[in-house]
């Protein structure tokens, strides 16, 4: 039985984004599988997922933070800098409506997870400089994703930095914190491996739920645009990422990185995860229907207020948090947290 299930796990690890993507489609169609998936429930499956991550850390991966202090720097630079410009910049190309707006500013604002590691491996990459990128990023990303979102999205709605702050801090920081803990503490006992191996298994079918609850949440919206809100979304996603992996590129060549950490920049630059999107999208859903509402709070979200100030990229959206969901959701299929 533990044999099947460590099987199950490293399959579902190796096919992450099929077996996302395939909870995505069948939720389009049966919207009510995931409705569950909300609030308090969204939030628990999240802790889960962080919980997992941190029992794959150990002293050795944050001991390449002090080995190679210059790389990670150049590298956590990029990744705090280019990705955010980048999606700046196509919100006001593409002039989105600011619900959408907020939804890419969010996934450049949220930096990449652990299993961009894997892929720096699959492409022969740096790894020990993708898992010191992953453990400078994520002891970063609560102060940084809320100072970026303030500076980003500031002109669509007022941001509580101090919130976010929070928010992330409470549902990322603590649950990573804790796995880590337990590694550090039973990492010698027997069982303790095994335990681990099931984790990447775990870690997707709850990401998949999250998906699926995203996506319930959206369905309406999704259907009442139709395609073009699909082909409109994706475009841009396509756009930042793709536009994200050069300039990763470039920012390795500049540093005069070799072939190997040129890849791991780009992919390391170029991903978003959905550690820091949820509760960061968690707060943004307290934002009003419309901009002339006052301002709400999301059940269950620590600190999750923000008023709607009077410039906007376009005429405001019915449902401005279902889009922020909505260009969320069609990011995850580019970066999973295994």
């Amino acid at each position: 039985m533990l044999q099947s299930l460590q099987r199950l796990s490293r399959w579902l690890a190796a096919h992450a984004s099929l077996f996302v993507t395939a909870i995505a489609v069948l939720t389009f169609f049966v919207p009510d599988l995931f409705e569950w998936v909300r609030g308090t429930t969204q939030t628990v499956i999240l802790g889960i997922i962080m919980l997992t991550m941190g029992l794959t850390l150990t002293t050795k991966d944050f001991r390449i933070l002090a080995r190679r202090p210059l790389d990670i720097l150049i590298g956590a630079c990029a990744q705090f800098l280019i990705m955010p410009c980048v999606a700046y910049l196509l919100v006001h190309v593409f002039h989105l409506e600011p619900a959408l707006a907020l939804g890419i500013l969010l996934v450049g604002c949220c930096p990449g997870g652990v299993s961009s590691n894997i892929m720096s491996y699959l492409c022969h990459g740096d790894v020990a400089f993708s898992v010191g990128m992953t453990c400078a990023s994520t002891l970063l990303a609560p102060v940084m994703t809320p100072l970026l979102m303030q500076l980003t999205a500031g002109e669509i709605i007022e941001i509580d930095a101090i919130g976010m702050f929070l928010n992330i801090l409470i549902v990322t920081i603590i649950p990573v914190g804790l796995g880590c803990f337990l590694n550090y503490t039973y990492s010698n006992r027997s069982s303790f491996p095994t335990i681990q191996s099931l984790m990447p298994g775990l870690s997707v079918v709850c990401l998949a739920c999250i998906v699926g609850g995203v996506i319930s949440t959206v369905h309406d919206d999704l259907i009442a645009r139709g395609l073009m809100l699909f082909v409109w979304t994706f475009a841009v996603v396509f756009c930042h990422n793709s536009i994200g992996y050069l300039l990763g590129w470039t920012a390795g060549r500049l540093a005069r990185f070799n072939k190997a950490k040129n890849r791991t920049i780009s992919i390391e630059v170029s991903s978003t995860v959905v550690r820091w999107l949820i509760p960061a999208l968690q707060y943004i859903r307290s934002m009003p229907p419309n901009a002339s509402q006052a301002c709400c709070t999301s059940p269950g979200t620590p600190s999750a207020s923000s008023r709607s100030k009077g410039r906007a990229l376009a005429p405001a959206a019915p449902n401005p948090r279902h889009f922020s969901a909505t260009a969320s959701s069609f990011s995850f299929s580019l970066e999973v947290n295994t």
